[in-house]
């Protein structure tokens, strides 16, 4: 990887999990500090793969509301897409859960907040398909939760990596029919892993 993806001049590597690497990146044009997520390399030569990579990026762009990390850009370095999004700089809600539980008011805002994210997205045809603590982010500046990373398993499903059959997702998190590889997936999933998540904050451990 160089030290530039399209404009963004990487500034240090934030994270890298089986989906995706998040960079810390600088965008010369705005002046800012954005997080730069790089996907596994898609079908380089495949007109297909980046025609359905434009309609999903597309449609992610366009998703917005109060409780959605913005998409700013996306495009395709030496085949792997990325996505460049607003830097969250408070934390997931995995880190919050690290010091200790959150109260019952807390956790009763957070649903509220991502719920409503999570029918606004709905409304437009949009399953997450990975909501995980890692995924519900915090900003410094207002303190309020954010869930990010909308419909990148979507693109993430159509790269050479899943070529073979593999399934793209967090399993703790994921419902049955997700886990079983079923195509039609809807918004049921992400309301099972809304679940999963409740149970976890409230329990301290996982369902399963």
């Amino acid at each position: 990887m160089s030290q530039q993806i399209g404009r963004y001049e990487i500034i240090e590597e934030l994270g890298e999990g089986g989906m995706a690497t998040v960079y810390r990146a600088y965008d010369p044009n705005f002046g800012r500090e954005v997080a730069v997520k790089v996907l596994p390399r898609g079908q380089k030569h495949d007109a297909t793969f980046r025609q359905r990579f434009e309609q999903e990026a597309q449609t992610i762009a366009a998703l917005e509301h109060s409780a959605i990390v913005p998409v700013y850009d996306y495009g395709e370095e030496n085949g792997r897409p990325y996505f460049v999004m607003r830097l969250m700089t408070g934390g997931s809600l995995a880190d919050r859960l690290k010091g200790g539980a959150l109260s019952i008011a807390e956790i009763s805002y957070m649903l509220d907040r991502i719920d409503a994210a999570l029918d606004k997205a709905l409304e437009q045809g949009i399953v997450h398909r990975d909501i995980k603590l890692a995924n519900i982010l915090y900003d410094d500046d207002d303190g309020e939760p954010y869930l990010s990373d909308f419909g990148i398993v979507k693109v993430a499903e159509s790269t050479t990596l899943t070529q073979t059959g593999g399934i793209v997702g967090t399993p703790a998190y994921m419902s049955p029919e997700q886990v079983l590889g079923e195509k039609d997936i809807d918004g049921r999933t992400d309301i099972y892993s809304m679940g999963a998540i409740l149970f976890e904050m409230l329990s301290g451990r996982l369902p399963y």
